[in-house]
């Protein structure tokens, strides 16, 4: 009996100092019960998650809300998948400036890696992400990105871009053709040629794009994407990879073409470029530069360049109907530093704050991508406190940084003084990030620059947009139509020439 007795004290003692132990490491390694655990968020529901607390119509707006309750960071669940967002312009750019690193992988999504088939370069991680990266950006800068080059290739654009806006004599027309003109910049870098607006091709590639843009946004793709097998059952990843499909179609042609009137001393493109550099590693056992990374890639630049500028355009079109002031400043600054007859350059816009100014402003306030494209985590990353697992899908949510009450003055109002000082002179703007920042930053930001000085300037130049017949400004809806890329909701405008 003593000897029992004697057993339990030692198992009690050794009991003890196994948890004094434990405590002393426990705190010895930075107190792992604040560090260690995901960024706070809301109570899931089983199976469903979070899914609840989401308009799914409006998802930015309802992390937005929830932002005010939990904080900068945040955790989020939709059926099994657990979500990190990150909310507020400086902790997004720390995320994807300061840690870039920690925070640069692309989250795998279903419906984009379905599209993409992990090729390309939006989609893809590693290696084969910095090799197509590199190579897209050094050929978007021989073919003129932010040069005098370019400038000129836009310029050629806006001239039928003008005429076909006359064409419909002040009536009423739907500022979708926006689309074509812009779509024209990029195929010119692409493929080495532009399309008439009334090509029933072109037209049905523009249709595609946009279309997809939209439904991969709509809340039956997002339930693809958090519950993939209950997901497929409503069919609408179907119509998407239809207009995929569609697009390589005409993409593996236009490829074809390319390689048959190939010249290595007459690069006309992205395509000849790309075939230069397969050209330049045939050697190589190993290499990135397939025949699916040149289709994944031309379809990336191809829809990014035509989607997101020209949906710009048209709120910049809807904003200056509602606010016709507005407008007329800006055309007045265009008659004091442009020359009747002569096109605007990119030079012009040094001399031109106050458009200058509306411009960012259009971008700020129409927030077209605003949850971003979803990051996520290359290893297990210790942030604002917390343990973020590897492989964690990250929304640097864009809308609360260019809404940060924190850094706009009306943030909820279309303001231009945003973008100037006191003296009317402007100013640049560190929560301006529409092109998000860091590692995956948009490729074209240089290019989407240009094009929207350009085209809106030549655009105010040339007409005044007025409202149809029968509707006034309190008509006009400022809310926008669902979908990935926030899209103006379906107006029609009219356009007065100025001369």
């Amino acid at each position: 009996m003593a000897f029992i007795t004697y057993l339990l004290t030692r198992v009690d003692v050794l009991l003890f100092f196994s948890a004094f132990v434990a405590i002393f490491i426990y705190w010895f390694n930075g107190s792992k019960k604040s560090t260690a655990k995901m960024p706070p968020g809301p109570t899931p529901l089983p199976i469903i998650g979070n899914l609840h607390l989401m308009d799914l119509n409006k998802p930015h707006q309802s992390l937005m809300e929830m932002s005010k309750k939990y904080g900068e960071v945040f955790t989020l669940q939709f059926g099994p998948k657990k979500v990190v967002v990150i909310a507020g312009y400086k902790a997004v750019k720390e995320a994807l400036v300061t840690r870039a690193e920690d925070f640069g992988d692309r989250a795998i999504t279903p419906i984009f890696s379905i599209t993409s088939n992990d090729h390309g370069v939006i989609f893809t991680n590693g290696e084969l992400w910095k090799s197509m990266r590199r190579f897209t950006l050094s050929t978007l800068r021989d073919f003129g990105m932010g040069k005098k080059l370019l400038e000129s290739k836009i310029q050629d654009e806006i001239i039928p871009f003008i005429e076909k806006i006359k064409s419909f004599n002040g009536k009423p027309f739907d500022t979708h053709i926006t689309n074509y003109a812009i779509s024209n910049v990029i195929c010119a870098i692409i493929f080495g040629e532009r399309f008439e607006y009334d090509d029933p091709t072109f037209q049905n590639l523009i249709r595609m794009i946009d279309e997809n843009t939209r439904l991969v946004g709509t809340p039956k793709v997002m339930m693809f994407n958090w519950f993939p097998l209950i997901g497929s059952l409503l069919g609408l990843q179907k119509k998407v990879m239809q207009n995929i499909q569609g697009l390589q179609r005409f993409i593996v042609k236009c490829i074809k073409k390319r390689r048959l009137e190939y010249n290595a001393n007459d690069i006309g493109g992205f395509i000849d470029a790309y075939l230069m550099k397969q050209e330049q590693e045939s050697t190589k056992t190993e290499t990135y530069f397939s025949e699916e990374n040149l289709i994944s890639s031309v379809l990336d630049l191809f829809g990014a360049g035509t989607e997101t500028t020209s949906t710009t355009i048209r709120w910049g079109i809807l904003l200056m109907m509602k606010y016709p002031e507005i407008q007329k400043k800006v055309q007045d600054e265009i008659k004091i530093h442009i020359k009747p007859g002569q096109l605007p350059t990119v030079e012009d816009r040094k001399k031109m704050p106050y458009t200058d100014a509306v411009i960012h402003e259009i971008q700020r306030f129409s927030n077209i991508v605003p949850l971003n494209v979803s990051h996520s985590t290359p290893t297990d990353v210790y942030f604002h406190g917390y343990c973020i697992p590897k492989g964690t899908e990250i929304i640097p949510l864009l809308t609360s940084v260019l809404y940060d009450k924190t850094q706009w003055k009306t943030p909820y109002d279309f303001n231009p003084n945003h973008f100037l000082d006191d003296n009317g002179k402007f100013v640049k703007h560190d929560a301006f990030i529409p092109f998000s920042v860091g590692r995956r930053a948009c490729a074209g930001e240089s290019l989407a620059k240009m094009e929207l000085f350009l085209f809106f300037t030549g655009l105010l130049q040339a007409f005044t947009f007025h409202l149809p017949p029968g509707v006034s400004r309190e008509d006009l809806n400022l809310k926008p139509a669902v979908g990935f890329v926030l899209a103006p909701t379906p107006y029609k405008t009219c356009a007065k020439l100025n001369y």
